[in-house]
């Protein structure tokens, strides 16, 4: 009798052991993204970026990322000033000195060979060709590992955090800017979309003026 009893409970008591383990998993992969999106947060709260640009990337409300910063800013060693108004927009600050030029390819290298931006292949178009959306956690991370590898080699960079992002959105939508090779020497270069010429990186940009000369 014992015997059919604990037959009849066996189904059940496996049945209940599968559920809460299935909600123990869910509880652990809902806290997993939570602490990963935090996580995010304090690390572009560190960079200086805006409440808007936090939010896209890491789905936190603005009350959130408020709290975290406060939070962050009672233990920081220094003040982090809160910028307001837009994010960068404008393609043409890349373009704007020969200095953010090169310190634009620099920073595009280094985000592709980190898989923020993806490589340019024969007749794809950004995110046109099925790339995958920029914004995300995951993303994230890699952008930010991209930014401070970038400051590592150039500590007096012009190119902020801020304008980085700008750049690995406008690189992957490819509507405005794209990845380019220099047709003289092939290194990397950030080029516009539409260019009515081969695109030369400075290098051999002064080369080409310095024999014309």
């Amino acid at each position: 009798m014992n015997l059919v009893i604990f037959h009849q409970f066996l189904p059940i008591a496996f049945w209940c052991f599968s559920t809460k383990m299935a909600a123990m998993r869910i509880s652990d992969d809902r806290y997993s993204r939570e602490r990963a999106c935090m996580e995010l947060a304090l690390r572009f709260l560190h960079h200086e970026a805006r409440t808007q640009t936090i939010r896209a990337w890491t789905g936190l409300s603005d009350d959130r990322i408020r709290k975290l910063y406060r939070s962050y800013m009672s233990q920081a060693r220094r003040q982090l000033p809160r910028h307001r108004g837009k994010s960068p927009h404008q393609v043409a600050y890349f373009s704007r000195s020969l200095r953010l030029q090169e310190e634009t390819a620099l920073l595009a290298s280094v985000m592709s060979l980190l898989g923020v931006v993806p490589l340019p292949t024969p007749g794809s178009v950004g995110a046109e060709a099925g790339g995958p959306p920029v914004p995300g956690v995951s993303r994230g991370e890699l952008l930010c590992q991209a930014f401070e590898a970038f400051r590592l080699l150039l500590p007096a960079a012009q190119i902020s955090f801020e304008h980085a992002v700008f750049l690995a959105n406008s690189l992957v939508r490819a509507d405005q800017l794209r990845l380019g090779d220099c047709s003289y020497c092939g290194s990397l270069l950030v080029t516009e979309r539409f260019t009515l010429r081969g695109a030369r990186c400075s290098h051999c940009a002064g080369k080409v003026c310095d024999l014309q000369g």
